[in-house]
């Protein structure tokens, strides 16, 4: 429910602080005093329209916080987790409004878009008057106003499973339809390509690797050559080590005579060589690893141009030559079996729609009985709000062709305001002030029945007095028994049951504010005070309300039996 709310600088009102309990709450005041201008400040605040018309005169900005103590399950905190907002402790709803026209929105003190405000305050309240009746404006709530009134949660949930299974074998059945109507197109064409693409046998990586052996054995050719060359130089007719050997031999065997002159070069005759022995091993081994078959540089050759062959002729790289043919093969598999797979795709819609269509038929006639039992209910409360000739009709039309999550029904509120004259639907063929009546019978009716936690009914007593009034300030007090109520009443009869009483009214002020600040001068200024009112004051409040503007002691003696009569 609302707990707070604080305005800045809207029009009249340069600050207001109030805090709200729950039952019902009334505000009451002279014509003008600035009713109408607290109800468009707190619309602000739940994502209403902006404008920078609401600033106060000399003002840069003005501001409305509204702050809401909810249970965790409520659904605007569902609303708010799903925008990212952090929902912990109560909900604070926040809009600055700058005099240029533009305006900012925070939730918990993170800034939001106007339409996530506005999908949370909605959630938040119903705003009711007159002129302004949102639950019963837009057809297209009767529907879940119906279902909530008669507890119909299990059936929709049904109806709603159902038409997912529908909508999921339709997708199923009609991609399968166009997957074989385009594989019969190409039959022809697809054939040949699986049989091609069969016989090569792309994979995956293959290119690649081809062409690197490929470059490889190219190489290889040319260096085999320069390895030989170089082997015959080391080890073969060319080399050297013979006659090296032999002239080691020989200072062998003079080194016993002059070692000294000798030994050095016996020593590194010995050790080239040694060198030139390792350089003939690893050339040996090098000349091996060299050696290829031109037959296979053939095959490789082949197999690669192949593949790009393949590649060109599909318009794919070649290493997506694996996965073509696995989309081939399947749109040929489709095609061989798809008379098979459609019919068993054809039976699934039919029993998914079978489905759906008793689901939806359970729906409908539990539709049937809760608008029975609503019209009722709604009838019961409209001879004490002076509506005796007048009708309440839930109207159900059935249209097949649309089978939707919610069913086929369409559901819309229907009146006759009259005997004799035709029904039609209710913001079409109600007055204002009928509307309003009949809006507040069917809150009565539906009260915790999927209400938003506080209602605002603004001047829904308009013209009416004695025992219309005081039915309507019944119902209201039945209704705050569910939820919060908050009532702009000219009514006593519907002032005298409220739990919270708050008096509107305008003053004038003398202070140093926007403009004449500026000029460094006070001016005299109205603005808009909102006082809660006590026992005695309310009981004076009630008297001004029931004699005008000269209170008589006959008013106060009234206001106080209108006051004890709703303690009783």
């Amino acid at each position: 429910m609302l707990v707070q709310l604080a305005i800045r600088d809207i029009v009249l009102i340069d600050k207001l602080d109030l805090a709200f309990s729950g039952g019902l709450t009334v505000l009451t005041g002279e014509t003008g005093a600035g009713k109408s201008i607290l109800l468009d400040a707190f619309a602000l605040a739940l994502g209403g329209r902006g404008d920078g018309g609401l600033v106060r005169h000399g003002e840069a900005q003005g501001g409305v916080t509204a702050v809401f103590d909810l249970p965790t399950d409520h659904p605007a905190r569902a609303v708010a987790v799903a925008a990212e907002i952090d929902t912990d402790g109560d909900l604070i709803l926040r809009r600055t409004q700058f005099a240029d026209g533009r305006t900012r929105a925070f939730v918990n003190d993170q800034p939001v878009g106007v339409q996530t405000m506005r999908a949370i305050g909605t959630a938040l309240v119903e705003i009711h008057g007159q002129h302004d009746d949102r639950a019963l404006a837009d057809p297209t709530t009767h529907r879940a106003i119906l279902d909530a009134f008669g507890g119909l949660q299990g059936p929709l949930s049904a109806v709603a499973s159902a038409a997912k299974r529908v909508r999921a074998a339709r997708t199923a059945l009609s991609e399968q339809r166009a997957r074989v109507e385009a594989a019969q197109k190409e039959a022809d064409f697809l054939r040949h390509a699986v049989d091609e693409l069969g016989a090569l046998d792309p994979q995956g990586g293959e290119e690649a690797s081809l062409a690197e052996r490929r470059t490889l054995m190219q190489q290889g050719e040319k260096v085999a050559r320069e390895l030989n060359e170089a082997l015959d130089l080391v080890g073969g007719s060319s080399s050297m080590v013979p006659h090296l050997s032999s002239a080691l031999r020989r200072l062998e065997r003079r080194a016993a005579t002059v070692p000294s002159l000798v030994e050095p070069s016996i020593l590194a005759l010995d050790a080239a060589l040694t060198a030139l022995d390792e350089a003939r091993t690893s050339l040996d081994a090098a000349v091996l690893a060299a050696e290829f078959d031109p037959r296979e540089l053939e095959r490789v050759e082949e197999r690669l141009f192949a593949l790009r062959a393949a590649s060109r002729k599909y318009s794919v790289p070649a290493d997506d030559l694996a996965d073509l043919r696995s989309r081939y093969d399947a749109d040929v598999a489709a095609l061989d079996a798809g008379e098979k797979a459609l019919s068993g795709l054809e039976a699934e819609q039919a029993a998914a729609e079978a489905a759906y269509e008793a689901a939806a038929r359970k729906l409908g006639e539990g539709r049937r009985r809760a608008a029975k039992a609503l019209d009722a209910a709604v009838q019961a409360e409209l001879p004490p709000l002076k509506l005796e000739g007048a009708r309440f009709i839930t109207q159900i039309s059935v249209d097949e062709a649309s089978r939707d999550a919610s069913g086929t029904e369409r559901v819309e509120f229907w009146a006759q305001t009259n005997p004799g004259t035709r029904a039609g639907p209710m913001m079409k063929v109600a007055s204002g002030g009928e509307l309003s009546r009949f809006m507040l019978a069917l809150k009565v009716v539906l009260a915790g029945k999927g209400s938003a936690p506080t209602l605002i009914f603004d001047e829904i007593d308009t013209g009416l007095g004695g025992a219309v009034a005081d039915a309507i300030g019944a119902r209201l007090g039945r209704l705050a028994a569910q939820v919060q109520v908050v009532a702009v009443t000219h009514a006593p009869q519907v002032a005298a049951r409220a739990g919270t009483h708050f008096r509107i009214a305008k003053d004038s002020v003398k202070g140093e504010k926007g403009a004449a600040k500026a000029k460094g001068k006070a001016e005299e200024r109205v603005t808009t005070r909102v006082v809660g009112l006590a026992a005695e004051a309310r009981r004076e409040e009630i008297a001004r309300m029931l004699a005008g503007a000269t209170i008589t002691d006959e008013a106060r003696a009234a206001a106080a039996r209108l006051l004890q009569g709703a303690e009783g």
